[in-house]
């Protein structure tokens, strides 16, 4: 694995320009950026890059700007974070939707087991019907307390 290293923003900038100053004196820019990259200390396609992006920043090139760049680092970035954070809420909203499903669950056999019924759709009655119109389960139901004797104690009754 090949070491970074970090230049300057001042040699960065003063091999750019002498690139751009001694182009003229050499047979191509690249012949150019080979012999001053050897001067300065760095590798000819470190500088090649450097030379590259500054012709897109004065617009002599197409391409991102140094600014276009890292405005879309600091975009992507961002969209990063904000799709970890709906990750997150996805997760939580099904975590809370599951524990909402089981409260409820649990309140209805709650219910159920305070009626006596142990059969059903797992709704109580009064949930499904108009209190006017009594379901077959609450008739069944009547039926069955009327054959208790008086003073028996039913639970839910």
């Amino acid at each position: 694995m090949v070491k970074r290293t970090r230049y300057a923003t001042e040699v960065r900038q003063r091999a750019v320009r002498l690139v751009f100053e001694h182009e003229k004196e050499y047979e191509s820019q690249w012949a150019a950026i080979r012999s001053i990259a050897s001067k300065i200390g760095c590798s000819a396609e470190t500088l090649r890059k450097w030379v590259r992006q500054a012709e897109r920043d004065q617009g002599c090139r197409e391409g991102l700007t140094t600014e276009d760049r890292e405005r879309l680092k600091v975009l992507e970035r961002e969209n990063r974070e904000l799709r970890r954070a709906n990750e997150i809420l996805r997760k939580a909203s099904a975590y809370f939707a599951q524990a909402e499903l089981d409260r409820r669950q649990k309140v209805w056999s709650h219910s159920l087991m305070s009626t006596g019924r142990s059969t059903g759709s797992g709704r109580c009655a009064q949930y499904c019907r108009s209190p006017h119109r009594p379901t077959t389960n609450r008739r069944h139901d009547k039926q069955i307390l009327n054959e208790f004797p008086s003073g028996f104690n039913v639970i839910g009754s």
